[in-house]
């Protein structure tokens, strides 16, 4: 989880990602930030989100995004 929220933060830093329940409902990235997380998200844990992820139920929250990397292969630290 701590990767994901080092690549939220890198895109809009002081944000309290880890107790955002609707980042996207709430309007925390916008159109842009949601491209460019999603190509942070493939280079960092080398997997391809493709269009067909690119729901909104999928980045509403650290866990749903983690949970999205997760079926896509990524291995990530439960910490």
């Amino acid at each position: 989880m701590k990767r994901i929220i080092k690549v939220l933060d890198y895109l809009r830093p002081g944000v309290q990602w880890e107790s955002a329940a609707a980042i996207v409902d709430d309007g925390l990235l916008d159109s842009f930030d949601m491209i460019s997380l999603v190509a942070e998200l493939d280079n960092e844990f080398g997997v391809r989100i493709g269009l067909e992820h690119l729901e909104p139920d999928n980045f509403n929250s650290v866990g749903a995004i983690a949970a999205l990397l997760e079926r896509l292969g990524a291995k990530l630290e439960r910490a």
